[in-house]
Order: structure tokens, then C-alpha cells, then sequence
């Protein structure tokens, strides 16, 4: 099983509440990155190895198969690859239809999925330049995870 080492400066600028590993590193976990989400941080994990920017995180390297990473931030900007506008959600997202889902290229490398707010369904352009947000108050509804999302360049 890998040893989800992790290192970086990261370690040493954040809050508790973070699983750690035994040398105190932040685990590559998807839950840490979702307390990332909470600071208002967009976190990638980087390759020890050959230097791949993974996100969301995993525990082993999809390119070299490593185990050891470091956590990075991103900036959060990218470009819409592609997206859907969901009319008929499931029951924990029906306030929010219709809501649009898409996929964006970071500027780092990664494509990352996410929800697409403050942009009417028919200004939505393949292409169109796009940031990272955050909804930091932990939602009501399932997931009870702090949320990104991504809304239109300013």
C-alpha cells in the first residue's frame, strides 16, 4: 500500500483538523482537500517524481504510479472544456436547477469538474475563461462538504 507521504510548506501554515500522516504531513486525501476548499484554497497535489499536478487528489500518481507528493496551490483559473445544464437534479439539488456542470482545464494542467454559477445557462461558451469560488459555510444538504465552483473571469 503507498505510504501517502506528503511534504511542502503546506504543512506548516495550516490549521488543525487535517489527517496527518505520522511525520505530520497532510495526507493526499480527498478530504483534506476539501478542508483546503474551507480556507478558500484550491490544493493540488504535485508528483515527487515526475512532477504531474493531480486534482482532486489521489493516493498514487496516475502518470509514474508514485507515492510521494507535495501539496501546491493552484490558482484557480482555467477554461470550460465542456458542460451540461441540469434541469432535473436529484432531490438535494432541486433548489438549485436549473444549474450548469462543467469541466475546466486549469491553467496548471488538471481538468477539474464543478458546478458553473453566476453565469445564465445561454452565456455559457466552450472556451470561456473561468475561476475557482468558494462556498465555505458547510452546506445543509448532502454533501456536507465545504464546495468550489466556478463562475466567469472578471
Amino acid at each position: 500500500m503507498a505510504s501517502m507521504k506528503t511534504s511542502g510548506t503546506i504543512t506548516e501554515e495550516t490549521g488543525a483538523g487535517f489527517a496527518r500522516d505520522e511525520t505530520g504531513s497532510i495526507q493526499p486525501t480527498i478530504e483534506n482537500f476539501y478542508k483546503f476548499c474551507a480556507e478558500g484554497k484550491l490544493m493540488a497535489l504535485k508528483c515527487n517524481r515526475c512532477g504531474a499536478i493531480i486534482c482532486p487528489p489521489r493516493i498514487i500518481c496516475p502518470t509514474c504510479f508514485h507515492d510521494r507528493f507535495e501539496w501546491n496551490r493552484l490558482r484557480g483559473r482555467g477554461r470550460l472544456l465542456t458542460y451540461t445544464v441540469i434541469h432535473f437534479p436529484p432531490t438535494q439539488f432541486q433548489a438549485l436547477a436549473p444549474y450548469a456542470v462543467g469541466i475546466v482545464k486549469l491553467e496548471e494542467g488538471p481538468h477539474l469538474p464543478g458546478m458553473i454559477r453566476n453565469v445564465k445557462p445561454e452565456e455559457l461558451r466552450i472556451g470561456m475563461e473561468v475561476e475557482v469560488d468558494f462556498e465555505t459555510a458547510l452546506p445543509k444538504e448532502w454533501p456536507r462538504w465545504p464546495r468550489y465552483f466556478f463562475r466567469a473571469t472578471s
